[in-house]
């Protein structure tokens, strides 16, 4: 893999867009301490070496509750019961192609998995069980953590400011 250069102001940019990628051009310069000029041909490299990989929207459960019904997320740990990489990418590939997997790590130690999932309710959650987890053999076990609050996200929060020099 080759080698990517960058330096503080980089790291500032890149903080700043895990905070809120929606902020204007204008404001991303301001707060990193950067020209708008340089602030976007900085983000443009950034994005076209893979430092940047994907820009997407957190979605607001409680407020789409109205229309999507209550919504449930979890946090679900899987440990197979063989570990052979042809598993491992095997249980990779089925769970990541399914809509209600937000999310997959591998992990080490302990569990294989973590998983992210958001179901409308509990009986989606026990058919997404069904579906990715005891259909298949390979899974050893399965422990799921259901969420009461996602606080790093709270738009009530303010928002971090960039890394200071």
């Amino acid at each position: 893999m080759k080698s990517i250069d960058i330096d503080e102001a980089d790291l500032r940019l890149l903080d700043l867009l895990q905070t809120d990628a929606a902020r204007s051009n204008q404001a991303l310069a301001e707060l990193a301490h950067l020209s708008p000029p340089t602030s976007l041909r900085r983000i443009k490299r950034l994005r076209e070496t893979g430092l940047i990989e994907r820009e997407v929207a957190l979605l607001s459960p409680d407020r789409l509750a109205a229309h999507t019904g209550h919504g449930l997320t979890a946090l679900v740990e899987i440990t197979l019961e063989r570990q052979g990489s042809e598993h491992l990418e095997l249980f990779e590939n089925r769970v990541v192609a399914d809509t209600a997997v937000q999310q997959c790590y591998r992990v080490s130690p302990g569990p294989d998995f973590v998983l992210v999932v958001h179901t409308v309710d509990m009986p989606a959650y026990l058919a997404l069980a069904q579906r990715l987890f005891t259909s298949e053999a390979n899974v050893r076990n399965v422990k799921a953590f259901f969420s009461v609050k996602r606080a790093k996200f709270d738009p009530r929060l303010p928002l971090p400011l960039a890394r200071t020099q």
